[in-house]
């Protein structure tokens, strides 16, 4: 395990494949940790130097108590990337991590190449929706979300089979609550819809046809804000698809990434 001291803060974070790879960054959703890409690395192609990380307030990163905004976030996610010399890199993010790439890409553009923004858009919902989970997380913990949140992040056939589901239920119920509200305030005082239409780099849509969270019509718009940004919805999963299709997640962003 690795961490580097990023903005007094300890990120948590996974570095694979060879030194002279094609780098790419790959940053989880809220409610989950770096091993949320697991089933995807195997169906990418060989050669690729790949950058997982736990995002402020999940899996072993810090979970600092207090408010997060957006631009923390942002911070963590660059300073890593050039703290280990990786840039420019593809940064793919999947629902909070695709508004991480979208930041990232206005703030830092020299770090970035290219981005895939996964089950993401340029506002998540509303502040009430989001305070309402926060309070609701404060009364009875994060397992007062866990049913609702299983219905929005996977298809009803994944949910039906409880092999697959126990593990991302428990990862959710074990996420720090000071870490998932942190994160939650950030996304709900979140909007980078003009930032994210003065984009100009390549960027990949991809959103599942079950996501409960970021419906798919929302993650399109999102990809559209960008000139020539590319839109793709893989049918019959949720707001995880590098979860539920892994092998079709994997070959959309490496077809992606070959084409830049």
């Amino acid at each position: 395990m690795r961490s580097a001291l990023i903005n007094g803060i300890q990120i948590h974070y996974r570095l694979d494949g060879p030194q002279d790879g094609p780098v790419l960054v790959f940053s989880n959703s809220l409610g989950t940790d770096l091993r949320v890409w697991d089933g995807l690395l195997s169906h990418l192609p060989p050669g690729y130097r790949i950058l997982r990380y736990d995002t402020r307030g999940h899996g072993l990163s810090d979970a600092p108590h207090g408010e997060y905004d957006m631009a923390d976030l942002v911070r963590d996610a660059g300073d890593l990337i050039a703290h280990l010399g990786l840039g420019p890199v593809v940064f793919v993010g999947l629902s909070i991590g695709g508004l991480i790439a979208q930041g990232l890409a206005a703030e830092r553009p020299g770090l970035l190449r290219g981005a895939v923004f996964m089950d993401t858009a340029a506002k998540i919902g509303t502040e009430e929706m989001w305070a309402e989970r926060i309070a609701a997380i404060r009364t009875g913990g994060i397992a007062a979300l866990h049913d609702a949140t299983m219905a929005r992040w996977f298809s009803p056939a994944f949910r039906a089979d409880p092999g697959k589901l126990t593990p991302w239920s428990h990862m959710l119920t074990r996420t720090p609550p000071q870490g998932y509200m942190g994160c939650a305030r950030a996304i709900a005082m979140t909007d980078l819809y003009d930032s994210t239409a003065r984009l100009r780099l390549p960027v990949l849509g991809i959103g599942g046809s079950e996501d409960g969270s970021t419906p798919p019509d929302l993650v399109r718009e999102t990809t559209k804000l960008v000139p020539n940004g590319r839109f793709e919805l893989i049918r019959g999963v949720g707001h995880l698809p590098c979860v539920e299709a892994p092998e079709q997640t994997a070959r959309l962003i490496a077809h992606f990434v070959a084409g830049i």
